[in-house]
Parts: structure tokens; sequence; C-alpha cells
């Protein structure tokens, strides 16, 4: 998905890529994930969300991004104690024939995303409401950049779940859960009432989300064990294919599918 990292690198606002994971989001609940590249979708994503908002960008814009941030010398997923590394426009110069293939492909799956969207790109983002219902709340008595600050980061966060919790809940049930979460990392003392009815949220769905939002950490982790080139630069949709294959599963037409017991035998002796 696209990440704050290429949203900054694009000079776009947080709200662009915030807007682009959740259209991505919905893009892939009717198209395969495996169907095309994950970088040109993601780009096309973070292009179609910027071209109707107030600060558009360019496909070459975007392609100059995307290929700083597919070559080695990108500072992606690197921790900060490895610092950045040696610049070397060489290693992301892109030729105009890489330029107009990139082009294509990104205005065919801008299409794309817009024909499975039904041209409904509207994300309605619950940050602006989080920082409504803080003010209502007298910001819990902690110091407003603080709290507001959490309050953003698990915001941040839940747009990475795989719980996909910004298509399942309203903005207002997100916004709610992140103000917990929030209230219970800093030891605010929060109202003794159910104060999370005053904004429309049952305690159902706020105990979901608050486990939810919580639980992306973990699972995170737990992924780059079972799969360590996760967080390795950006994912390409090779290394899954291979991660299918060691699975016994295989990517066809954009689908996966479980593999025979004698063609998984075969692929077994190919690979000694």
């Amino acid at each position: 998905m696209p990440d704050p990292g290429r949203g900054t690198a694009t000079r776009a606002p947080q709200s662009v890529t915030a807007q682009a994971n959740v259209i991505l989001a919905r893009y892939w609940l009717i198209d395969s994930p495996m169907a095309h590249e994950f970088s040109d979708v993601s780009a096309a994503a973070l292009y179609l969300v910027a071209k109707v908002g107030p600060t558009p960008r360019s496909t070459r814009d975007v392609l100059n991004v995307y290929a700083y941030l597919l070559s080695p010398k990108s500072s992606l997923f690197r921790a900060p104690q490895e610092g950045r590394p040696e610049e070397d426009p060489k290693a992301y110069y892109q030729t105009e024939s890489d330029y107009f293939a990139f082009q294509s492909r990104l205005l065919a799956l801008e299409a794309r995303i817009l024909y499975c969207l039904s041209f409904n790109t509207h994300v309605s983002l619950p940050h602006a409401l989080a920082i409504t219902y803080l003010q209502t709340l007298d910001f819990l008595s902690q110091p407003k950049s603080t709290i507001s600050h959490r309050v953003t980061q698990y915001l941040n966060t839940a747009l990475l779940s795989p719980q996909m919790l910004y298509l399942t809940h309203q903005p207002h049930a997100l916004a709610t859960a992140a103000i917990y979460n929030a209230a219970r990392d800093l030891g605010a003392k929060m109202p003794e009432t159910e104060w999370w009815e005053v904004f429309d949220v049952d305690r159902e769905d706020l105990g979901f989300l608050v486990v939810g939002m919580r639980s992306v950490e973990g699972i995170l982790a737990s992924r780059r064990e079972e799969m360590p080139w996760v967080g390795e630069g950006m994912t390409k949709r090779t290394l899954v294919e291979r991660e299918l294959e060691k699975r016994g599963l295989q990517a066809e037409n954009g689908q996966t599918k479980q593999l025979d017991k004698e063609e998984e035998a075969m692929r077994m002796l190919d690979s000694r």
C-alpha cells in the first residue's frame, strides 16, 4: 500500500496517502492483489487521489518517486541507525522509454481502479473528527500535542490493518477507538460514564476496533518472523509468488489456487 514515505517524497499531504490506502483496499476487494505489480497499483492509487485533490502530481513526478523507492539507494524501510544511503542518481535514472512504459501502466490501472469502484473515489477520513472529539473531551486533561499525535498514530496504523478497519467501520467509530487507545497509553483519566455512546459508538464496535488497532504491530512483527524479506524495501509480486509456492499455493490469473500433490512434488524435485 502507499505509505507515508511515498506521500512525503511526492510532497503530497498526508491525507492524500491515507485516502490512497483506502482506495487501494477497496480496489483489492474486487480485483486480486496478485493481478498487477504492487508498486504499479500503489502508484496509480496515489496518482488518482492526488489528481482529484488540491495537490495533483504529474505521472513523471510519481515515476521519479517510485523509481527511487525501488532502487537499492532508497531509504525506504531503513532503520534510523543505518543512516541515509549514499546518493547515486544512476541507481534510479529512468529513460524516456521507461517513463512511457510506466505512464501506460499507470493510466491503465487508474482506469481499472475507477471502473472497479464505479468512479466512487470519495473517502472520509477520521482524523479531523478525532480532533473535534478530543476538544469535546477537553483533550482528557493531557497536553494537546501529545494526545493528538498519539491519536493520529493509531489512525495511521489502522490503515495498514489486515482487517481493513477503514472499510468495515465508519470514521466516527475509528476516531473514538483511536482516542480510547491513546488515553490508555498515556494514562489519561477517561470519563467514568460510557462516553463513547455520545459519539454514536456502541461497546462492541469500540472493543473490536481497540483490539484491531493495537494488534497491527504484533501482526506485522509475526509476518516479519515468518517472512524475513518483509520490510526489506518495497514488496514485489515475485516475492509473494515464491512464498505462495512454498506454502503449496500458486497465483494464476491473479487468483491463488492449491497445487495438486503431483505438481508440488515435481516442484520440490526441481528445486533440489
